[in-house]
């Protein structure tokens, strides 16, 4: 809490007076974070791992059945989702990543990176070390990352309602335990069942819109209890009971 209120401190200085005392600022830098600092704007053009970095955060703001991808590139699909991040969090939609769009990013991002309303522990319920599923504990825990970032960005375009998470990456060991299927994407990280409220439909029907490939929900067998949803290669919706 005290780093999400310097944070809010410190963007109000640096809107306010352009002056961030003890932290060096350049043309299209916020403030320094404990996470990750951009130190330039960004536009269509730009290229880079501040780029990417960006496109993890934005990639829950795009438009139904698209999916962003995590490529460096600011192309027109990436200017297209941060001006769909932009007008969410009432800041001027010109598609143009700079100190207020960063400044906004920071107040809703932790120290590791994950987005205030979710957490590393709630995506790995199975094992300490991400390790066991069908890639690296590296990728996995970053597959996980940038689910975490779709459901931030589902969670607050259903109103900031609580989204709950029962089930998230698994290992082989885990996933055999609860009769998961032999493909299953929880086993890279990307997947999370949701649980509770809103209901399982409306979280279906709102995932379409925030980059998920996969949705599987009510009417889909077994999964009249969560709506699953998750990035998969082949994207697959089902969730008949919701009209998916």
């Amino acid at each position: 809490m005290f780093r999400r209120v310097s944070h809010l401190l410190l963007s109000f200085v640096m809107l306010t007076t352009g002056v961030v005392v003890g932290v060096g600022v350049t043309a299209g830098t916020a403030h320094a974070d404990s996470c990750y600092t951009w130190n330039r704007s960004l536009s269509q053009g730009s290229s880079g791992s501040d780029v990417t970095q960006l496109q993890i955060r934005v990639a829950g703001w795009v438009t139904s059945g698209e999916r962003l991808s995590y490529d460096g590139q600011y192309g027109a699909r990436t200017a297209a989702a941060v001006k769909k991040f932009q007008a969410a969090y009432g800041l001027s939609a010109d598609g143009i990543a700079g100190p207020a769009t960063f400044s906004k990013i920071y107040a809703l991002q932790d120290a590791d990176c994950t987005p205030v309303h979710f957490s590393y522990a709630e995506l790995n319920k199975c094992n300490s070390d991400w390790s066991g599923g069908a890639v690296s504990a590296a990728t996995a825990k970053s597959n996980a990352l940038k689910t975490m970032w779709k459901l931030e960005a589902m969670r607050h375009a259903l109103g900031d309602v609580p989204i709950t998470v029962s089930s998230g990456f698994r290992s082989r060991a885990c996933n055999n335990a609860v009769g998961g299927s032999a493909t299953s994407r929880h086993l890279y990280g990307d997947a999370a069942d949701l649980v509770g409220s809103p209901s399982l439909c409306r979280l279906a029907q709102q995932s379409r819109t925030h980059g998920f490939s996969e949705i599987l929900g009510p009417g889909y067998p077994g999964h009249n209890d969560h709506t699953h949803v998750a990035f998969d290669p082949s994207p697959y919706w089902s969730a008949p009971t919701c009209g998916i």
